[in-house]
């Protein structure tokens, strides 16, 4: 009976070992699995999404049609404009006076506004599309992105000309007072 008893107690602690030992080893391998999922998921944190590079060029293209349509701003300083020549000439200016300062320096105020417009824009679409350059290697920049990005640079070079020629008179000038 007392080998019987020894036997028993080496077979339980024989069963005890091997099952501490498939425990402990099934414990390894989720611990193996875990950080390579930290990982991953530290690498898709880390790489930007692009979101700031969409919403830049779209922000520029819609800056390029408002240099182009007119502002808000350009609207009230070009009436401002217009007020100060009114109370700013005398009487008895001349007729080619008097319109200069009423509705010229309006005209070329709108000009001015147009034109910050369209630099902007132009700024805007030029560092969205130069971006890529300066950022992750190997990420390429999505394709509507480089589209909007281009269409604000072609928007902000048309109303940067345009306001150019309003401002000079060249387009739309003051009519002669003779």
């Amino acid at each position: 009976m007392a080998t019987n008893a020894v036997d028993e107690t080496e077979a339980t602690k024989a069963t005890t070992d091997e099952k501490a030992v498939d425990t402990t080893e099934s414990d390894e391998v989720p611990q193996t699995e875990v950080p390579a999922a930290a990982d991953d998921v530290q690498t898709k944190e880390e790489t930007p999404s692009g979101v700031g590079q969409g919403a830049a060029a779209v922000v520029s293209a819609a800056l390029g049609v408002v240099s182009l349509t007119g502002s808000w701003i350009g609207t009230v300083a070009s009436a401002r404009q217009n007020l100060v020549g009114q109370l700013e000439t005398a009487q008895n200016a001349g007729v080619a006076q008097q319109i200069q300062a009423v509705y010229g320096d309006a005209w070329q105020t709108t000009a001015l506004w147009g034109g910050l417009f369209a630099l902007i824009a132009l700024v805007v679409g030029v560092v969205t599309l130069a971006r890529p350059a300066f950022g992750t290697p190997g990420r390429i920049q999505a394709p509507w992105i480089k589209s909007v990005a281009w269409a604000g640079v072609a928007l902000g070079v048309i109303g940067l000309f345009l306001a150019v020629l309003k401002y000079t008179g060249i387009l739309l000038g003051l009519p002669s007072a003779s």
